[in-house]
């Protein structure tokens, strides 16, 4: 009996073990992929013109690949959805956890799902036909399709991520941390914001990390909002994100403008990952502070 426990569990363990391997093996296959159809397109364009470059004219008759309004439109457009759903998705997340009765906290907690399971294109449609009209209506802009618009769909899209992550870390924290800071005298709105939510907080931080990683990769609701031109970011004028560059020149693409989507892709791969690289660094930092 004994034998068969180890013989399963040593199976067990190599299944794991080989999903595992699969899984960076993937990722390396990506990436050496990637960096072979990338460079290119850098070598014979110029590593400055390409990521420091203001225009981007592809199919013209002297086309120019410069793909700063790009690179500038993603930081800008990730910051500003990280600013406005970060700290909805985490307010949320700690009065469903802390605060809620059982019946709003479910209601609310199926709400939230199900936006997790909504079609991006869906969120696209539904801000172009309501978002876009209502900031040209409200800020009386020639287009709503802008950079705002964009800002906001992608706030609405990492709340999901947000919330749901952030409601498992608190509801793990123990409840003694609770009580002991409750005996201690602290009202409960303290004791959830200065006990609950710092031992919570590497699931937290967790859960931010994949909201960026929302933000940052989202391309179709995104260029139906945000005007798809390559313009320098503006926040009521039509921009492009990196992955909106690639998606929405791909199909007809051929020769160094093919090289050079591939080249954007390549960068978007690499900022994603010195994003992710950042932020874990920081919070293992922060944990053995």
């Amino acid at each position: 009996m004994k034998q068969k426990k180890q013989l399963l569990e040593t199976a067990v363990h190599g299944v794991f073990l080989l999903l595992g391997l699969i899984t960076v093996g993937c990722v390396l296959l990506i990436t050496v992929y990637l960096v072979l159809s990338g460079l290119p397109a850098i070598r014979e364009i110029g590593i400055k013109e390409f990521l420091l470059g203001d225009t981007w004219a592809s199919t013209a008759a002297e086309p120019q690949f410069g793909i700063l309004p790009f690179i500038l439109t993603s930081v800008y457009g990730t910051a500003g959805a990280i600013l406005l759903g970060v700290p909805v998705g985490f307010l949320t997340a700690v009065y469903l956890a802390k605060m809620a009765s059982a019946g709003v906290k479910n209601a609310v907690s199926a709400v939230v799902s199900l936006m997790a399971g909504i079609p991006s294109v869906v969120y696209g449609l539904v801000g172009m036909m309501v978002l876009v009209p209502a900031i040209r209506r409200i800020f009386h802009v020639p287009d709503g399709a802008s950079l705002l618009a964009a800002i906001i769909v992608l706030a609405i899209m990492i709340l999901p991520s947000i919330i749901n992550v952030s409601i498992t870390a608190l509801d793990a924290v123990p409840k003694e941390y609770e009580d002991g800071s409750l005996a201690l005298g602290a009202t409960p709105v303290e004791t959830y914001f200065r006990v609950s939510v710092p031992a919570a907080k590497s699931g937290i931080a967790a859960a931010v990390v994949l909201g960026v990683g929302r933000a940052i990769g989202e391309a179709m609701a995104v260029m139906m909002v945000s005007g798809n031109a390559p313009n320098m970011p503006s926040l009521f004028q039509s921009v492009r994100f990196l992955t909106t560059a690639v998606a929405s020149e791909m199909s007809y693409s051929s020769g160094l403008q093919q090289q050079a989507l591939l080249s954007i892709a390549l960068v978007l791969f690499l900022f994603i990952m010195l994003i992710n690289a950042a932020l874990n660094f920081f919070l293992k930092r922060r944990r053995e502070e």
